[in-house]
């Protein structure tokens, strides 16, 4: 049976709320009324649904989503009718059930916002602040376009990041595996022919042979380790000190650290200022923009920045002093401060930025290429040469 989520208002005209489980609306009226409250709403509980780690339910389907539920608004059909047929032509089921439910809320009485904000997985805080603003001015067809646009760039800084990061991941995972094969398969092979032949090895190759010794007999203290390890960085990452130590290691690291800097700043320029443009206040912008930074250093100067402005500062100061972004940027938002354009600012960083992640991820990917080629060719290429030392020295004293 369904569960209701009911409010209700007393003679003396005290709310009250609460949850019934009931076959049908009128049952929870019903049970209302005989204990003399005065019924405000009865709302279906949606069920919830758990979105997975593959992301079922993805940043395509909710551009798409955004840019029809834009144009059905500015042709003039009403919400939930809008919704209706969104909930129809959606081919992902996750996806269909999430408008259904927020489609059967908005019928019910809820705002827009109000009812995507029962799903934080799918909506982010971004969406739902700025639903919120376009509800209330009167602008939801302009800020969902708005919203659309926003988050197929950011979509799209993602991907160049992540695809940057498949290349060195492909090679390191295929050197891990060579190396596995030849140390547990290959190497034993050779320790035992030196062994019967009774060869003084060379200390290459008895590092080698060592090292194969160890893998073969304690690879599950191995594994054990490499697993405890990634458990503790998860668990160490969540604690406010681990996040923000290794946040601020990942800015430090060469190239990367760069590339992971410049995002941000594209990130939190972008957001920022589709916020404030669509009405956003900006102490609230600025609390929504450091949940989705990405990276802990820069979420903490923006905080700063927002706890600076509520004691009646600029924004420009505490972004200087945390260090993090470039002196360009702060000296173009405080143009944008003085001259009441930020927001405009804003999105001219953002685009110039977005433009420095393109290049920095090119510039990522050429230095990792040769890199990656020469720790193969060291990785592989030293131990087999090694395991031809004994028998190369054993040639050479052959008469």
């Amino acid at each position: 049976m369904p569960v209701f989520s009911w409010k209700a208002r007393t003679a003396r005209g005290d709310i009250h709320s609460g949850e019934l489980t009931a076959a049908t609306p009128q049952e929870v009226i019903g049970f209302l009324r005989r204990k003399r409250l005065i019924v405000v709403s009865v709302n279906e509980k949606p069920k919830e649904i758990k979105i997975s780690l593959g992301g079922r339910i993805k940043t395509r389907d909710i551009v798409i989503f955004s840019r029809q539920f834009a144009t059905m608004i500015d042709s003039g059909l009403p919400l939930v009718q809008c919704l209706s047929i969104l909930g129809e032509q959606t081919e992902n089921p996750k996806f269909r059930s999430v408008i259904n439910s927020v489609r059967a809320d908005v019928e019910a009485g809820n705002t827009l916002c109000e009812s995507l904000e029962k799903y934080p997985k799918v909506f982010t805080r971004l969406f739902t602040s700025m639903v919120s603003a376009g509800e209330a001015g009167g602008i939801l067809d302009k800020i969902m376009l708005r919203l659309s646009d926003y988050l197929e760039k950011n979509d799209a800084i993602i991907r160049k990041i992540k695809g940057a990061m498949i290349y060195p991941a492909v090679v390191f995972t295929a050197a891990m595996g060579c190396v596995s094969v030849l140390l547990i398969f290959v190497i034993p092979i050779f320790a035992k022919m030196f062994e019967d032949m009774n060869m003084q090895l060379p200390l290459p190759t008895l590092v080698v042979v060592n090292l194969s010794d160890f893998l073969v007999g304690y690879w599950w203290l191995i594994a054990g380790a490499v697993v405890g390890g990634i458990i503790f960085l998860k668990r160490y990452y969540k604690t406010d000190k681990g996040e923000l130590m290794i946040d601020s290691i990942m800015l430090k690291v060469p190239v990367l650290g760069n590339l992971i800097r410049k995002s941000a700043v594209a990130r939190f320029t972008r957001t920022l200022g589709v916020l404030i443009s669509s009405g956003v206040s900006i102490l609230h912008g600025l609390e929504v923009t450091a949940r989705t930074s990405g990276n802990r250093v820069v979420h903490d100067a923006i905080m700063d920045s927002r706890t600076a402005i509520a004691g009646g500062e600029t924004i420009t100061k505490p972004l200087m002093e945390a260090g993090v972004f470039p002196p360009m940027v702060t000296q173009m938002i405080n143009v944008g401060e003085q001259t009441g354009g930020l927001d405009t600012m804003l999105v001219k960083i953002a685009d110039f930025y977005e433009d420095e992640v393109d290049t920095a991820v090119e510039s990522l990917t050429a230095a990792l290429e040769p890199v990656m080629i020469v720790f193969l060719g060291i990785i592989v290429g030293g131990m087999v040469v090694s395991m031809y030392l004994p028998i190369l020295d054993l040639i050479t004293r052959m008469p």
